[in-house]
């Protein structure tokens, strides 16, 4: 990581930036511009419920100009995460989304994911109770900055006493795999077409 980049919390009015991060690299880490109707819908799902629910678990890369790179946010508590954002964050934004009847598009697959987030507890949850997104555009990525964002939430999630966290990655998402490898996070048991990780924190 370059010296002039640099680890800070998240702040008010990032969430323009974040939100572009996380459309540019929401295609199993590529640009996922375009590939539904509306880009807005993977941050209202992936990264803006976390900033608005706990904003002091969000951390981000700011190159030396002071343009953000990269995140990482995260909940310490899953399932009240998940019944959060089925119970008051989506009925405030569903409106612009109505749900599908089916799945025969890759946005109507994953508007019924977002709406279908907190029915039913948590595979992972119990034994790692948190969790966390993390995404990087190409220029913040190989430089160390991924590490030190998931070293900088892991000492936030333990001074709160959580005990362990998991992800969930796409399995096309091949990079991301050997990264969380390196970081000591274990596989567990995964559902086709994705691959989960947990560590004891």
């Amino acid at each position: 990581m370059s010296a002039a980049s640099r680890i800070r919390p998240f702040r008010p009015g990032d969430e323009p930036a974040l939100a572009e991060i996380c459309l540019r690299t929401a295609d199993g880490g590529g640009d996922a511009t375009g590939i539904f109707e509306d880009d807005a819908i993977w941050a209202h799902i992936w990264v803006l419920p976390y900033v608005e629910r706990h904003p002091d678990l969000a951390f981000v890369v700011e190159d030396e100009d002071g343009t953000v790179t990269g995140y990482v946010v995260a909940t310490p508590d899953t399932d009240a995460f998940e019944r959060w954002f089925h119970d008051e964050w989506w009925p405030r934004h569903a409106h612009r989304w109505p749900k599908p009847e089916r799945e025969v598009t890759r946005q109507g697959g994953t508007l019924l994911y977002a709406y279908s987030r907190g029915e039913k507890p948590e595979r992972y949850a119990e034994e790692f109770p948190a969790h966390l997104h993390i995404d990087l555009l190409p220029q913040a990525q190989g430089k160390g900055a991924g590490r030190r964002l998931i070293e900088t939430l892991f000492h936030a999630l333990r001074e709160r006493g959580v005990s362990g966290l998991h992800l969930v990655a796409s399995a096309g998402n091949t990079g991301a795999m050997a990264f969380y490898t390196r970081l000591g996070l274990a596989p567990l048991p995964s559902s086709p077409g994705s691959r989960a990780y947990g560590v004891k924190l």
